[in-house]
């Protein structure tokens, strides 16, 4: 046999499950078909949010925070209702991972040389309900590096393991088939791909030259998901979010191909919750793109007035920051605007200058490269958008700034293909959310959420600006950003058990077979159910390359 275990995907949970296996002397076979630079997968390019729960970070700023509380939570979002069947591991994994955040992530994470930023962020605020989707409290962690630091130092293992002989790198191979022979996995066929020196994230070639078949006692699937293939992710666009878009931009490389769902489901692989995924309604138009359809998402904070294609604004829990998949549904069901594929953002000099954030490893040089005093200096001494914000003000296809807010409306209609937008509409309901800052209090629920952030030292220092009237001209100009879906993650795929074992059509496990982070939805096959909690994606791919790393490394010691 080429190896003990073949690992094929060289991303986040690939190089996690590699790094437990070679870590207990196992030889892996590493298998991807993208070239050496793009080793770390679509994690190298993720902001970093880790999901924690009652970490130092959040005491120390003041954060209450609990296992039972961050349960609820996740219970709450992900509505786990197919119990009996698709849903019978997820909600396994679901409480063994929130069990994990509660507990040894922390600890595992500071041992791997990973580091967290001192605040912490309030990602998906939820749905307005107790017992409904959203986190309570900021549990949203951000590794020092972004997700290039929390790639690192399994990628550096990697490199290590090769030169000590334990890891072999397989780049340009493209596994189309998965070798089961008398109900086990023993390797995987496929082809070898010409030579591509392309950067990392740029497409690649798909020139066969060769074929090749790998052999071992155990194969673990961690290929990531299919936010690339917009065919893909309408085909399993689930009838609760309406019509798909049909223009989407996209939030992952070329790679992120969807292909080994079918591949493993050809061999006897049971897939479940294919209709789940999780898509962003706040995508831009990389102005500078590395990808084809390069899309990048803004990170609001709570300020800015969101209106639908037709110049409404949106419902709560449609609200910048808080609901991803309600505002998505919103947005693709409601009649008159569902043949639309954009909403807009209606903001500030001053609310972009402190509240936007762009998602991603390359649009936050200063926490990417680990630079302490950048981080001090540009997001909260300095004046003005953060650099990579003030680039796609100058430079992005979906920004307009004007001094009035007619100038403005006039413009945004300009960036579509006929007026949809009348400035008195608009300008009604701002002045009636205007009206709404002269006291501390509101029924207004989006003004409401905004003195609740306040309440929060992190948000007040760093996040959230001082409440304002949009149409004060001391806060302008005024900013218009025309917003698209932004294709992201999986939240379904390959079923597992608590070891990561993929399980065939009559739900018990295949021997030998293993599946990991997206393609497995980040464990069990959907470990999120319906909605996310962000941070988790990343956490995700830890635990369940871990899990699949430690189980196939028992089974071929």
């Amino acid at each position: 046999m080429e190896a003990d275990v073949i690992v094929v995907g060289a991303g986040l949970a690939g190089l996690v499950a590699a790094h437990e296996l070679t870590s207990r002397g196992r030889r892996v076979a590493l298998v991807d078909q993208e070239n050496a630079a793009n080793l770390g997968g679509q994690a190298f390019w993720s902001f970093g949010g880790l999901f924690l729960v009652d970490s130092p970070e959040q005491r120390r700023l003041g954060i209450k925070d609990s296992f039972d509380l961050a349960w609820s939570d996740w219970q709450g979002s992900a509505a786990f209702d197919r119990l009996a069947d698709e849903d019978s591991w997820a909600v396994r994994w679901a409480r063994a991972y929130v069990e994990w955040a509660a507990g040894e992530k922390r600890s595992w994470l500071t041992g791997h040389g990973i580091e967290l930023l001192p605040t912490v962020g309030w990602a998906e605020r939820g749905g307005l309900r107790a017992d409904g989707h959203g986190n309570s409290v900021p549990r949203f962690h951000i590794a020092w590096g972004t997700g290039t630091g929390v790639v690192e130092p399994f990628a550096d293992h990697a490199r290590q393991a090769a030169r000590d002989g334990l890891l072999t790198f397989h780049h340009r191979h493209r596994v189309d088939e998965l070798v089961i022979e008398g109900g086990a996995a023993r390797g995987v066929r496929g082809k070898v791909l010409a030579d591509d020196d392309s950067p990392r994230g740029v497409a690649s070639n798909r020139e066969e030259v060769a074929d090749f078949e790998l052999t071992a006692q155990a194969v673990i699937v961690t290929s990531g998901g299919i936010g690339a293939d917009h065919d893909i992710v309408r085909r399993y666009w689930p009838e609760r979010l309406g019509t798909p878009p049909a223009e989407m931009v996209t939030g992952v490389p070329a790679y992120v191909d969807g292909r080994m769902l079918d591949i493993s489901a050809e061999a006897g692989v049971r897939l479940v919750n294919r209709d789940r995924m999780w898509h962003y309604t706040e995508g831009l138009q990389n102005w500078s793109p590395i990808w084809p359809g390069h899309g990048i998402r803004i990170l609001p904070g709570p300020s800015s007035l969101w209106f639908d294609a037709l110049g409404r604004r949106l419902p709560d829990p449609c609200l910048p920051g808080y609901d991803t998949l309600s505002t998505l549904k919103y947005l693709r069901t409601t009649e008159d605007i569902a043949g639309y594929d954009h909403s807009w953002f209606i903001l500030t000099r001053k609310i972009v200058e402190k509240e936007f954030a762009l998602s991603g490893s390359e649009q936050n040089p200063d926490i990417t490269a680990k630079d302490k005093h950048a981080v001090l200096r540009d997001r909260l001494l300095g004046k003005g958008a953060p650099g990579p914000v003030a680039d796609f003000l100058r430079h992005g296809a979906d920004f307009v700034v004007a001094d009035t807010l007619e100038a403005l409306v006039e413009k945004m209609n300009g960036l579509t293909d006929k007026p949809l937008l009348d400035a008195d509409t608009i300008r009604r309901q701002i002045e009636a959310r205007d009206l709404q800052i002269a006291n501390p209090y509101s029924k207004d629920a989006q003004v409401q959420g905004i003195r609740n952030a306040r309440r929060y030292i992190g948000d007040r220092l760093g996040r959230v600006a001082t409440p304002h009237r949009v149409l004060d001209p001391a806060a302008g100009p005024l900013i218009g950003v025309k917003l698209h879906i932004l294709t992201r993650k999986t939240l379904g795929g390959i079923q597992t058990d608590l070891d990561s074992r993929a399980l065939g059509l009559d739900g018990t496990p295949i021997d030998g077979l293993y599946a990991a982070g997206e393609v497995a939805g980040f464990g069990g096959g959907g470990v999120h159910g319906y909605n996310a909690l962000e941070g988790t994606f990343l956490g995700g791919c830890l635990f369940s390359g871990r899990a699949a790393g430690r189980a196939a490394a028992a089974q071929t010691g």
